[in-house]
């Protein structure tokens, strides 16, 4: 049972170069398709009141001349912002039109403020999706941002564990959440959103009625912001290294939502990833929780059928299919599930399947001597198949635990593998790198788990007949 520190991953980026941090290696190399394209001209469209519209503009025209790094001993963990320009950083730059600004009048947001949250989300929604319809229309648009509305009254959170959203009920009278009900709605749309909060922009904003949110600098808010407009315009900013003598992997993450109606227990594949960073969404069929383990599980016909979805997809994306499946799940797997696993995989001739579990949550905390937790990377086997993972932990690259709370590992089990557990973390690590709404390098969650739970929340806004977007750019 001794401990081992594996190596940070490193990413890839323009021309090959690699780097174990993605704003370094932006700032360093430019990012992975730089080569591929030249420069990338990225047409933004613009909805919300027509101050918050001048205001997001004039800050993302700041944007393209360099932003200094906050002011720390820290200077690998805040890096400068080069500047969102054709020269530097990126390679992109940031085009307006005013065909594309869709005001919408301050005295219809002001009235939200007066609905009880329930009608002011729906108002808002309809708002806003009534100017996207128009924007929709448009041929020279590559993404829009959505300037959150300001006077959202206050809601309850929904009482659901973001590890195992099955376990708990929402509250007698569920609040829907703005962004993921307006994310449904733009399923329809062509070109993906990105919905903003005023401090983003403006950080002397203080919401109504509401305190002073705490906020990242500015160099890091431009980072994150940037990253996802570039990869929601088609960009690719960075990939995963692929060595020559691996297989051609594909990652799926599986995980469990309620319907809108909170009376069907749903499944959604999140990520179909590709060794690449390259992905589609699928969603899956109905469960139900066993009475044995409460936790959700699928029948064999529909861990068959989910698959075989999931392979399919993958195939239309890429042009072909793997070698190697893994499957990362949020429940348990039964013989039902890995026998409808395996029998997919059979049918479309894939090499080899791995399936991991992933508990909510386990017992086992490893101290390490000194005030830090222990590092990123740090892997712990109890057995030959209860493992624990430090994703987040102490990052010798910045020098400090870049964290604000004691850091948990990440549990999981190997059901049934052919790798051993040390290639299969390396693997897990480095997926958390793999999220293009934040720079930092020490993401928790793999992003086949991460946006599994996103992606959830998003569709179960959507009826069963509704198609959701592949795209993950339209969920993130």
């Amino acid at each position: 049972m001794k401990p081992t520190i594996l190596d940070e991953p490193p990413l890839e980026f323009s021309g090959g170069a690699r780097h174990i941090d993605p704003r370094h290696g932006i700032a360093d190399y430019g990012p992975a398709d730089a080569t591929t394209t030249a420069v990338r001209t990225i047409r933004v469209g613009i909805v919300g009141a027509p101050a918050s519209i001048q205001g997001l503009r004039r800050w993302l025209d700041g944007c393209r001349q360099p932003i200094a790094a906050k002011n720390s001993r820290l200077g690998r963990l805040f890096v400068p912002f080069p500047g969102f320009d054709t020269s530097a950083g990126f390679r992109s730059t940031l085009v307006w039109d005013s065909r594309l600004e869709r005001p919408i009048r301050d005295r219809h947001l002001k009235r939200l403020a007066d609905l009880k949250p329930q009608e002011a989300i729906k108002a808002a929604v309809d708002l806003y999706a009534a100017e996207l319809d128009v924007l929709d229309e448009e041929p020279g648009c590559d993404v829009v941002l959505v300037a959150r509305p300001e006077y959202l009254p206050g809601r309850p959170e929904l009482q659901v564990d973001p590890e195992a959203p099955w376990k708990k009920a929402p509250p007698a009278e569920p609040v829907d959440d703005f962004r993921a009900v307006l994310k449904a709605a733009a399923m329809r749309y062509s070109r993906p959103i990105q919905i903003i909060r005023r401090s983003t922009w403006d950080p002397s904003f203080t919401p109504p009625g509401g305190s002073k949110p705490r906020l990242q600098d500015e160099a890091t808010r431009a980072w994150n912001l940037h990253t996802a407009l570039y990869y929601k315009a088609g960009g690719v900013p960075w990939r995963l290294p692929r060595e020559t003598t691996d297989l051609d992997s594909c990652y799926v993450g599986v995980t469990f939502y309620r319907s809108g109606d909170l009376t069907t227990l749903e499944t959604s594949v999140a990520q179909v990833f590709n060794q690449r960073g390259d992905g589609v969404i699928v969603r899956g069929a109905a469960a139900k929780v066993s009475r044995h383990d409460r936790q959700p599980h699928l029948t064999e016909a529909d861990a068959y059928a989910l698959l075989t979805d999931a392979l399919s997809r993958y195939r239309k994306e890429h042009r072909h299919l793997p070698a190697r499946v893994v499957l990362h799940k949020t429940s348990s797997y039964t013989p039902e599930e890995t026998e409808g696993f395996r029998a997919a995989a059979d049918d479309a001739d894939i090499d080899a399947v791995e399936m991991l579990w992933f508990p909510a949550n386990d017992p086992v905390r490893l101290l390490r001597s000194g005030p830090h937790p222990p590092l990123r990377g740090t892997l712990y086997s109890l057995d030959s198949r209860w493992h624990i993972l430090y994703t987040r932990g102490s990052v010798p690259f910045y020098g400090t635990y870049p964290g604000m709370y004691v850091p948990s590992a990440l549990p999981f089990r190997m059901v049934e593998t052919e790798s051993c557990p040390e290639h299969l973390a390396e693997e897990l690590l480095a997926l958390t790198k793999m999220n293009w709404n934040q720079t930092q390098l020490d993401g928790r969650h793999p992003i086949t788990l991460r946006t599994a739970n996103q992606v959830g929340q998003i569709l179960r806004h959507l009826g069963p007949q509704d198609r959701p977007q592949g795209r993950y750019a339209f969920y993130m």
